[in-house]
């Protein structure tokens, strides 16, 4: 893909150390787009973030494949100069099988992504409303306070 070229020094302790970060990285945004919506503090940008994978796996998806991700495009061209090939399309499969060692079907793994994510997605929105909901009734009610003084 060549608009979103990834360019690294070609030091192997740098590659190494851009491989873990893109693992941290990538495995950190997928936790957080999974139970993010539990702590209410965050739950705004667990909905923007589960946004941004949703447009980049549905939208960009239309370029460049369905499912396509940035990160896993720079990821891979680390991997790559690392030596590295026969790497999966997804990342999800990629992250099972690494830390895992088992080979488990692309079709399996892609299926619980788009279940996870779609799931998270539903209760993250849920959440969300909920609480903008909840804020609203504390609003009008705190709102409501000075009126029932003055009566």
């Amino acid at each position: 893909m060549e608009s979103l070229t990834f360019t690294l020094i070609h030091s192997s302790s740098l590659l190494q150390t851009a491989d873990i970060f893109f693992v941290c990285l990538h495995t950190g945004l997928i936790l957080f787009n999974t139970f993010g919506w539990i702590w209410r503090p965050v739950r705004r940008a667990n909905l923007f973030t589960l946004g941004l994978t949703g447009v980049s796996w549905f939208l960009l998806g239309i370029f460049y494949g369905i499912g396509f991700c940035p990160l896993t495009e720079w990821h891979w061209q680390v991997l790559e100069k690392l030596g590295r090939s026969g790497l999966p399309r997804s990342y999800t499969e990629y992250l099972v099988e690494r830390l895992t060692g088992m080979d488990f079907q692309t079709a399996l793994v892609n299926t619980v992504t788009v279940t996870v994510f779609f799931a998270s997605l539903a209760v993250s929105l849920w959440m969300n409303i909920r609480m903008h909901k909840r804020w609203r009734e504390y609003s009008t009610a705190y709102n409501q306070i000075p009126q029932a003084l003055n009566h």
